[in-house]
């Protein structure tokens, strides 16, 4: 079976809150539909900044398909599916490709310190073998700064030799170039899929046989992005790169989750997004003012 290959600018998409704190499908679905409008090739729903784990299974189904019936292609989705409950993870990956979604980003179980490849790997079978359908593209996903749990490269080699048309890529969020530039120089000749965790590294990641970049600020720049995706071999790659690169720090001196909520906020005249779910508070009005003029100096708008 020859795979589709995925690339590009995906976002893991920012899951808006009402103020009673329950999830806002109408939203959600018309900024997905923004997003991919303005630059994404796709989107990473409940991914880390969609404040995935505040969510439950049943709310997390809920909003797929509700992306999935206003307007958004099963194809360009790639939602996260890794739980610490096994059971939550298989039920989450069928759901999503019973949905035809292009793939599913997967965290390991991510509760228990310490674990080794071993018992990675027989979690990782574990949902390949029960979920038990050849649509599965699975990538895993790589945040030890969050999770506490890594993925190594001989974890990847076992799992690609056992699963080679199930296990797709990896999004490597672990902020450290040299490992995923390892990861590249593994895997990247054999198809495997590497994106970058964040698009500071989006055209190192290119030129090293990367796919694109799985960033939380493709939420807010998502065109300015995309344009370093679409031109990395161009003279003025450098260039576009480092716009790109100064957005995200200042968007990263901030808690990101609710930075970008409240870009989001600002740039639609939406108050109501800046709302995230405990234990995440929003930024202070002193931090909404700083992080607004530290943008409006960089240049920065909400396009689209």
């Amino acid at each position: 079976m020859t795979l589709k290959r995925l690339g590009g600018v995906w976002a893991p998409a920012i899951t808006p809150f009402r103020k009673d704190l329950s999830a806002d499908p109408e939203r959600f679905a018309r900024h997905a539909r923004w997003l991919l409008e303005n630059g994404c090739s796709g989107l990473a729903a409940f991914g880390t900044n969609s404040e995935a784990n505040s969510l439950s299974v049943e709310e997390r189904t809920t909003l797929l398909e509700y992306l999935v019936a206003h307007g958004v292609a099963a194809a360009r989705l790639m939602p996260g599916t890794g739980c610490c409950a096994l059971t939550d993870s298989v039920r989450l990956a069928a759901h999503a490709v019973g949905l035809g979604c292009a793939g599913v980003l997967m965290l390991p179980p991510f509760y228990y310190k310490g674990v080794s490849d071993e018992g990675l790997f027989r979690s990782f079978s574990e949902v390949i073998e029960r979920v038990g359908d050849p649509r599965l593209r699975l990538y895993l996903y790589h945040i030890p700064p969050v999770a506490q749990v890594g993925i190594s490269i001989p974890l990847i080699e076992r799992l690609l030799k056992r699963y080679p048309q199930t296990v797709a890529g990896i999004k490597d969020s672990s902020g450290d170039w040299n490992n995923t530039k390892a990861v590249l120089q593994a895997f990247a000749s054999t198809g495997f899929e590497v994106f970058a965790g964040s698009e500071a590294f989006l055209l190192a990641n290119m030129r090293h046989g990367g796919v694109g970049s799985i960033s939380a600020t493709a939420n807010v720049n998502p065109a300015a992005i995309h344009q370093v995706f679409e031109n990395w071999r161009e003279p003025d790659a450098g260039r576009m790169q480092e716009k790109i690169t100064a957005t995200r720090a200042v968007v990263q001196k901030y808690p990101m989750i609710p930075a970008l909520k409240a870009i989001v906020a600002r740039g639609f005249g939406d108050a109501e997004w800046a709302t995230v779910r405990p234990p995440l508070v929003e930024l202070s009005a002193g931090q909404r003012e700083s992080l607004a003029a530290e943008l409006d100096a960089d240049g920065f708008t909400l396009a689209g």
